[in-house]
């Protein structure tokens, strides 16, 4: 996929504020509305936005507990250890990994004793050998 710099830069703008009406992404990029729009349209089009979405305030967000959670698999458990995993909730993210482990969870959760309960959830699930978990205590860079 071949994005120009207008591309990027209307990518970026959404990123800030996915609500902003297309008037307003026009003028921030400095093309006219049926431009923005136009582009718009064939960003989502051509899959690069496949949706929109909520950013938590840092007021929420900092009131729950995240954690990174390292997942090494059985051979042959990826499919069934991943749908596992997609049931539960308070995880965000699920990514596979190079390296001494498979996979990555993120998981966020109200309180420690919840994040506790997720994160014997996911040792819990068949085919999951090993996991090693490490809390976030603050983002540093988040875009």
């Amino acid at each position: 996929m071949e994005l120009t710099v207008k591309d990027r830069e209307l990518l970026a703008v959404l990123s800030e504020d996915a609500r902003l009406p297309v008037a307003a992404l026009a003028k921030r990029l400095g093309v006219s509305r049926s431009t923005a729009q136009a582009r718009l349209e064939r960003l989502e089009r051509i899959g690069v936005i496949v949706g929109y979405g909520v950013r938590l305030s840092d007021a929420y967000a900092s009131s729950l507990v995240r954690a990174q959670i390292l997942i090494t698999l059985a051979p042959k458990a990826l499919e069934k250890v991943t749908e596992a995993i997609g049931r539960i909730e308070a995880v965000t993210e699920l990514h596979s990994i190079s390296g001494a482990f498979d996979l990555i969870a993120m998981v966020a959760s109200p309180s420690i004793t919840e994040l506790d309960r997720r994160i014997d959830e996911i040792g819990a699930i068949e085919g999951v050998e090993r996991t090693l978990s490490s809390i976030i205590l603050s983002t540093r860079i988040a875009r």
